[in-house]
């Protein structure tokens, strides 16, 4: 994988999850981001080669310019790189990261149970499907 490739990890049977996947998606007319699901092949494979945990993580992973970011961190600098008015939000970044990560993991340990979980990780539509790794 080139180091240049901005790639988020994330929970593939979460639905907000899921559901932010496809929101980024959709705000990245550039198509800057590549995806993998944490549970995929490829997911797995990239948080072993950044010695990352490979159970059970409550965070979405950015790997950009072969830097690892997470949380909160992640969240802003995806969102710096979106379209329309989304990179307003990198103004958050002066917010000290103990306090934007206590709503992050707050979301993060209820996701499952404030908007529901999925048998199985997303399957992109054929149209996005390259954006996926595998």
């Amino acid at each position: 994988m080139a180091q240049a490739e901005s790639i988020i990890l994330f929970d593939g049977v979460c639905n907000f999850c899921s559901h932010s996947t496809n929101f980024i998606i959709q705000h990245d007319p550039q198509h800057r981001f590549k995806f993998a699901p944490l549970q995929s092949a490829a997911g797995q494979a990239l948080l072993q080669q950044y010695h990352l945990p490979t159970g059970e993580l409550n965070s979405v992973i950015l790997i950009e310019h072969g830097r690892v970011y997470d949380r909160s961190t992640a969240v802003l600098r995806i969102a710096r790189r979106l379209n329309k008015l989304w990179p307003l939000a990198y103004w958050l970044m002066m917010v000290p990261p103990f306090l934007r990560d206590t709503v992050y993991n707050w979301v993060a340990r209820h996701r499952y149970h404030l908007f529901g979980q999925r048998d199985a990780c997303m399957m992109p539509t054929p149209d996005v499907q390259a954006r996926f790794l595998t």
